[in-house]
C-alpha cells in the first residue's frame, strides 16, 4: 500500500498540481477521487471540511497549498537553497493571484460578465503576467538556478488551464515554452500525463 493517501474530487482543480508533484518524484500514492453525492458525508470529517486532504502516518493534512509544499518537500522540489527556495515560492504565490482571476473568469455564470471578464484577462491580466515571468525564467528552461522547482511545475499546470482558453497565449515567449517542454519532458509527469483520468476541468 503507498504511504500517502490523497483524497479530492474527480476533477483536476485544486488536487492537480499535487497530483504533478507525486508524478516528478514518482512518490506512490493512492489518488482517491471523490464524487459530489458522496462530499456531504465526507465533508464533517475532513479537518477544514475541505478538499483535497493528504493521510500520511496517520496524520491528515487539508490546504492544497501546504499539501503541494509537503509533497514538493519530499520529491526535493522545494529548491536547493533557502534563497532559492523563497524565489520559487515568490513565483508560485504570483501565480495562485493570476489564477485566481482566471478562476473567476472561468466559474463567472452571467455569459456577458463572463465575456467582459474574459476580454480583461486575455488582453490585460495574461500578458502582463507573461511579459513579467519570461523575464524570470531562465533561457535554461528553469525559474531557479539549473534545475527543476514545484514553482515550474506550478506554472507548467496553470498554463495547461489557461491554454485551454487562451491557445496561443505563450507565443513568443521563449523561455516560458522552454519551461513548459522541461516540465513535460519529466518522466514521472511525461507517464502521468498520458494516463490521468479525463475530466471536465
Amino acid at each position: 500500500m503507498p504511504a500517502y493517501k490523497l483524497t479530492y474530487f474527480n476533477v483536476r482543480g485544486r488536487g492537480e498540481l499535487i497530483r504533478l508533484l507525486f508524478a516528478a518524484g514518482e512518490i506512490p500514492y493512492e489518488d482517491v477521487r471523490i464524487e459530489g453525492d458522496s462530499w456531504p458525508e465526507l465533508k464533517p470529517k475532513t479537518p477544514m471540511g475541505q478538499v483535497p486532504i493528504l493521510e500520511f502516518d496517520g496524520q491528515v493534512i487539508c490546504q492544497s497549498m501546504a499539501i503541494a509544499r509537503f509533497v514538493a518537500r519530499e520529491a526535493g522540489l522545494l529548491g536547493k537553497t533557502l534563497l532559492d527556495q523563497a524565489r520559487a515560492d515568490m513565483l508560485l504565490d504570483g501565480g495562485i493571484d493570476v489564477g485566481k482571476l482566471f478562476e473567476e473568469m472561468v466559474m463567472e455564470k452571467d455569459a456577458s460578465k463572463k465575456a467582459e471578464k474574459k476580454k480583461e484577462f486575455g488582453e490585460k491580466t495574461l500578458p502582463q503576467f507573461l511579459s513579467l515571468y519570461e523575464g524570470f525564467a531562465g533561457d535554461n528552461g528553469y525559474f531557479v538556478g539549473y534545475s527543476l522547482t514545484w514553482s515550474d511545475i506550478a506554472f507548467f499546470n496553470m498554463m495547461d488551464f489557461i491554454t485551454a482558453e487562451f491557445p496561443s497565449a505563450l507565443d513568443g515567449y521563449c523561455n516560458l515554452s522552454k519551461v513548459i517542454k522541461i516540465v513535460k519532458r519529466v518522466p514521472g509527469i511525461a507517464k502521468w500525463l498520458k494516463e490521468r483520468p479525463i475530466t471536465d476541468h
